[in-house]
């Protein structure tokens, strides 16, 4: 059995920071899950455009606010509490923060190593064993 308390993630080397988001990895590929989990926060005002091309996520709002914008049909979703999103088909989109900074939780498959930096197209890298 596996216990994670967030408070002892923040401010080790699973906390990960870039433009417009922070996110708490924990459950990475080396706990051997078959998944990697996350809590990300999206600050108010932020925008990215994002792909990820090698990886399937799912994400469930848990607080704050914000919209994710599919880049192949130009339909726009309001994220709020209690809203999920997959990205199922590898989707292109623009993620961007509301009013208030959004917390998020995300499941990736195939899991995350916590070294993967996103690439110019928004996309982790693949990091293969």
């Amino acid at each position: 059995m596996k216990v994670v308390d967030v408070k002892d993630i923040i401010g080790s080397e699973r906390e990960v920071e870039g433009p417009g988001w922070t996110s708490r990895r924990l459950l990475l590929k080396s706990d051997g899950m078959g998944f990697s989990f996350h809590e990300t926060i999206i600050p108010a005002g932020a925008e990215m455009t994002l792909w990820y091309k090698y990886h399937l996520e799912a994400v469930y709002c848990v607080a704050g606010n914000g919209s994710i914008e599919d880049l192949a049909t130009g339909d726009v979703h309001s994220l709020h509490d209690g809203i999920l999103y997959a990205l199922d088909q590898h989707d292109r989109h623009i993620l961007r923060g509301g009013t208030e900074d959004m917390r998020l939780i995300c499941a990736f498959n195939p899991p995350v190593t916590g070294q993967e930096k996103h690439d110019s197209d928004g996309a982790y890298e693949l990091i293969t064993d």
